[in-house]
């Protein structure tokens, strides 16, 4: 079965918590902290499989979740890190998030993709002695792993994609350019999901041909298989408009080739700056007035057209010609661009919560929604920390610290973040 959408939810292992342990030898009177720290949570990463064509394997299993960092020991014996876990999808899978919509990914090359990390393992008790703090008797939490639900999208990854309504020899075509071996008759809907054949693959000219199958009227609308198949045209860098130029259904090849373009144009208005070569087929069973009618109207609409017929092999090298002069003029297939979600958002988007503790003299605050704030703040930077100071008093944290009594230069612990307290 072709799948080509799904929704899974996916979460970042934790990270392990750091321990609190205390040297204990014979003739050793003060051995001091050695509390190991936490491993790091395994991450999300999602790789591409070229032998995979559909999202099958996320039908029935939709949560993926990575393992936690193991937590530390004494002895100064940090815990093991987890493993990643890695999630196969087909090439061309562009993974969104579901509840903003926005791209975090697109598998269309060999690289590997890290969509969350792990969260950090917390310090062992080990990091916090100093002079005046000889026995710290806490250690750090790990933090928690970035979490999300995500849209799982298989757009096909092909230079050409044939368009046309059922039954006008999209798929004779491709078998005859191609080794692809798609199923035949003469009936509508034959073909229930996209067929990709490579065109001339011993030769340097060779490109990837795509049958979009189920095209009607009112595809756009979700009428027919229109609405699940379309998404795959819109990585095509060249259309060939397949049209049974002989009517011989009793259909106007003029209005299918209308009706054809009205739906993609409506499905994603940014396709008419794909261009397309017309496949006037079953030209043997037309009349030479049904051709040249047909002909005069393409070429009033600005688009070359060429006379084929996909089962007697008629015209096929000429297309062929024209459609490989075609893609060298053009611009490589499309990728998405990721787009990172704004610091402001992400504070807006989450709950405020948090809480402060006071260990050991130290003032130690806990809010899941800084990490990602925390992860992209440059503590180096004046101003990016200008603005962490911003987000740390209109969220109210700072307030509670003075609320808790808090000192000029007393140690606020955020994670595995430590500073000296400034109003």
């Amino acid at each position: 079965m072709f799948i080509d959408t799904a929704k899974i939810y996916i979460k970042a292992g934790n990270g392990g918590n750091g321990a609190v342990s205390f040297h204990r030898e014979k003739y050793v009177a003060a051995g001091g902290p050695d509390g190991g720290d936490g491993g790091k949570g395994g991450n999300i990463i999602f790789v591409p499989d070229r032998n995979l064509n559909t999202l099958m394997d996320f039908r029935y299993k939709r949560k993926f979740i990575a393992q936690n960092g193991e937590n530390g020991r004494g002895k100064r014996c940090n815990g093991k890190s987890a493993e990643d876990l890695v999630i196969k999808v087909p090439f061309g899978t562009v993974i969104t998030e579901s509840e903003s919509g926005r791209v975090l990914a697109d598998i269309s090359d060999d690289q590997p993709v890290v969509l969350l990390k792990g969260g950090r393992g917390g310090f062992g008790n080990s990091h916090f002695a100093t002079p005046t703090r000889q026995i710290p008797r806490f250690a750090k939490s790990g933090t928690p792993g970035e979490e999300m639900e995500v849209n799982l999208e298989l757009k096909l990854i092909a230079d050409v994609g044939l368009l046309g309504f059922p039954n006008v020899g999209k798929s004779t075509l491709i078998s005859s350019v191609s080794a692809a071996k798609p199923k035949i008759s003469n009936y509508h809907f034959t073909t229930l999901s996209p067929v990709l054949g490579v065109v001339g693959a011993n030769s340097q000219d060779s490109f990837v041909m795509a049958d979009i199958p189920g095209l009607i009227e009112g595809a756009a609308q979700g009428v027919g298989l229109g609405h699940d198949f379309l998404r795959h045209v819109e990585r095509c860098r060249l259309l060939v408009h397949v049209v049974d130029v002989s009517g011989c259904e009793g259909r106007d090849p003029i209005e299918d080739f209308k009706l054809i373009n009205k739906e993609l144009f409506e499905y994603d208005p940014e396709m008419k700056n794909v261009p397309q070569i017309v496949a006037a087929n079953k030209s043997d069973i037309a009349t030479e007035e049904q051709f040249e009618r047909f002909a005069e109207f393409i070429k009033g609409e600005g688009y070359p057209i060429f006379e084929i017929s996909a089962v007697a092999r008629k015209g096929l090298d000429e297309l062929l010609y024209a459609i490989r002069a075609k893609l060298k003029e053009l611009p490589p297939v499309k990728r998405y661009e990721t787009e990172a979600a704004p610091i402001e958002e992400t504070l807006q988007r989450s709950s405020r919560d948090f809480t402060v503790t006071i260990e050991d003299g130290v003032y130690v605050v806990e809010a899941k929604w800084l990490i990602p704030i925390m992860n992209s703040v440059n503590m180096d930077d004046y101003e990016s920390l200008q603005y962490f100071q911003r987000v740390l008093r209109t969220s109210g944290i700072i307030d509670k610290l003075l609320e808790m009594g808090i000192q000029e230069d007393d140690t606020v612990s955020i994670y595995d973040f430590e500073f000296d307290f400034v109003n």
